[in-house]
């Protein structure tokens, strides 16, 4: 007797299930889905209105004030969250700019130049490196890199590049130089994996047609793998970059404390992070509480703007590389009808 097919015994064998126990089962799952998807959606708009409510008193007392002022006075009621929002930035900017280039630069190396030996119980380790808490590699800045810092690099900074403002203030060691590269540090582990991952995903056609034409390794980095893994590269930043502007530990166990503008990179600040970390205990009024709240809306709100611009730009890229794979495509046919012709 002939055995019928394996895709047509399955087909077969879910026809003959009673309709009713089909049907339940599917409602049961979508049902858990969407459940899943509303309960999200809750706790992000739960979120978002403990946030406006808890700080709506200090936004009504302050105002547009607290974005641009640089007092910091709770004992007056008088606050400004313009030094914590820039400190922020400048410590972000300057972690991804660091962990991004060495970051990019180790996974490459990884993935296309590392010997077969090195290439697994290294990721492995930079794996194990990601998963380390943030208050670990506080310990360790404050510490170990702090007192380096401080004994030898800002002191050679001020002698030789002195003449520069950024490198031009007393050497204390935590600072905001401190909190960047202690932050570059904890984020450089996430990047290289996450660019590794994206890395290895680009076929070995795509390096081996470049090869074919006679291109060097760099020229197929360059223009085959890293164009390919763009997409997935840039998610690795703009994941890092979250992280980066929300960390807490880590940055005010090095940053030191401070409610000026920086003028140096040596000078001691707060971050958002940090400044709601370090004065929550402190609080001793409503409205120095609903102050730090509003501290951490900003934080919320500039977190969400980053991740929808890079969701926005991913998808402008995506369909920019589709319509010149479309328009490659076509030219190839076009090509092809003429020369059959």
């Amino acid at each position: 007797m002939k055995e019928l097919p394996a895709k047509t015994s399955r087909r077969t064998a879910a026809s003959s299930r009673p309709k009713g126990s089909r049907n339940r089962g599917d409602a049961i799952f979508s049902g858990m889905l969407r459940t899943s998807v509303i309960i999200f959606f809750a706790i992000f708009l739960g979120i978002i209105a403990v946030l406006l409510v808890q700080s709506w008193p200090n936004i009504q007392h302050s105002g547009l004030k607290f974005f641009f002022q640089q007092r910091w006075d709770p004992v007056n009621l008088e606050f400004g969250a313009a030094p914590f929002l820039v400190d922020t930035i400048i410590v972000a900017a300057i972690a991804m700019v660091l962990a991004g280039t060495v970051g990019l630069a180790a996974a490459v190396y990884l993935v296309e130049y590392a010997p077969r030996w090195l290439r697994e119980p290294a990721s492995f380790v930079i794996e194990l490196l990601a998963f380390i808490p943030s208050v670990v590699y506080g310990l360790w800045g404050l510490l170990v890199m702090t007192p380096w810092l401080a004994q030898t690099i800002q002191p050679w900074l001020q002698k030789n590049v002195g003449w520069l403002p950024l490198f031009n203030a007393p050497p204390y060691g935590v600072g905001i130089l401190a909190a960047s590269l202690n932050l570059s540090t904890m984020l450089l582990p996430l990047i290289v994996s996450l660019s590794r991952e994206a890395l290895l995903l680009v076929p070995d056609s795509q390096r081996e047609a470049m090869l074919a034409l006679g291109a060097t390794r760099w020229e197929v980095m360059r223009q085959a793998v890293i164009p390919y893994a763009r997409s997935g590269i840039i998610g690795a930043i703009v994941l890092s970059l979250g992280r980066a502007l929300g960390e807490t530990m880590a940055v005010a166990m090095t940053i030191g404390g401070g409610h000026t503008f920086p003028k140096s990179l040596f000078d001691q600040g707060y971050t958002l992070a940090s400044v709601i970390a370090n004065e929550f205990n402190e609080v001793s009024s409503d409205m120095y509480l609903s102050a730090l709240i509003e501290c951490g809306l900003i934080l919320f709100v500039l977190t969400s703007v980053v991740n929808i611009g890079a969701y926005f730009m991913l998808r402008r890229m995506n369909r920019m590389n589709g319509s010149a794979t479309r328009s490659r495509r076509k030219n190839k046919s076009v090509a092809g009808t003429g020369s059959a012709a």
